[in-house]
């Protein structure tokens, strides 16, 4: 019995998306793990910490942040933009 070359191309694909799922890191919520229940809009030093080198806000995705913490976070750093404690954009 004969192989076609789509038949390895896709049993290769699926090998590798499987390898690729395995040595994923799970990210766990940032605030969650210090026990961090108010996100306080005055710790630039924290807030910077979820800001791109760009000055935009670091996503759920590649942060790990949940939900309930991004949202806050979102209007934290907003709010801090907004006093000038940080800034809008980066130099």
């Amino acid at each position: 019995m004969q192989t076609k070359k789509s038949d390895l191309k896709i049993s290769r694909s699926n090998m590798i998306q499987r390898k690729n799922q395995l040595l994923k890191k799970q990210k766990h919520c940032f605030f969650k793990k210090h026990n961090i229940e108010h996100i306080d809009y005055k710790d630039t030093k924290l807030l910077m910490r979820f800001i791109s080198s760009y000055g935009k806000i670091v996503s759920r995705k590649r942060s790990g942040v949940s939900a309930k913490y991004q949202r806050k976070l979102a209007t934290a750093i907003k709010r801090a933009r907004f006093m000038a404690l940080i800034p809008y954009v980066d130099d």
